[in-house]
């Protein structure tokens, strides 16, 4: 059961546009930013920080950076935020069979060694206590730029945010991450726990 309520979408007219950005790229409005709406520029931060991270016009696959945060936050061990990144990793043109087989990324077909790589490097940075070594970044630079790193690290840093605070708070999932979890990724031991949407 969620620790605190998620407001409606409607509580705050200043945040509409704000949604309006997680309707697109996401289908809906996420129960986390109905929550934290009680403070206003929160949420309003939280946005921009995340247009930021998923600017279009980057180097790594918008696709991609969500499986980048949903290796980061099976690490943290947040289901809610496991299934909102398969739903928006599906968004962004993952192959089901791909986004099937992620935690068997290191010897799945469906990942190149540059992937398998940086999801190594996910699950790494987002461990207590991180876990990169000298080792892991110097093989992640033999396939990542500079700016390609930067882009990867910032994803891994909004999901450590997330992850803290949906796991904190019990958010309750809405029904499409509900739906697309439950059909893609139980096989690898998903499970919605305190995150079960009761209401």
């Amino acid at each position: 059961m969620s620790r605190l309520t998620p407001l409606p979408i409607d509580q705050h007219e200043a945040l509409a546009e704000r949604f309006a950005f997680f309707e697109q790229t996401l289908g809906f409005v996420p129960n986390s930013l109905l929550t934290m709406q009680r403070k206003p520029k929160l949420v309003d931060a939280f946005i921009q920080f995340s247009a930021a991270v998923y600017d279009p016009d980057g180097e790594v696959d918008l696709g991609f950076k969500r499986l980048v945060a949903h290796v980061a936050s099976s690490a943290a061990g947040c289901q809610y935020c496991k299934a909102h990144t398969a739903v928006s990793a599906k968004r962004h043109g993952i192959p089901v069979e791909k986004l099937e087989d992620v935690w068997n990324y290191r010897d799945s077909p469906h990942y190149t060694e540059a992937e398998r790589v940086a999801l190594d490097f996910a699950l790494a940075a987002a461990s207590q206590p991180n876990d990169v070594t000298d080792e892991l970044f110097a093989l992640l630079r033999t396939y990542w730029s500079e700016d390609a790193v930067v882009e990867m690290l910032s994803v891994i840093g909004l999901f450590g945010f997330f992850n803290r605070w949906n796991d904190s708070l019990a958010t309750p999932l809405e029904v499409l991450p509900m739906e697309t979890a439950q059909v893609h990724l139980t096989k690898g031991g998903w499970e919605a726990g305190k995150h079960m949407n009761k209401g």
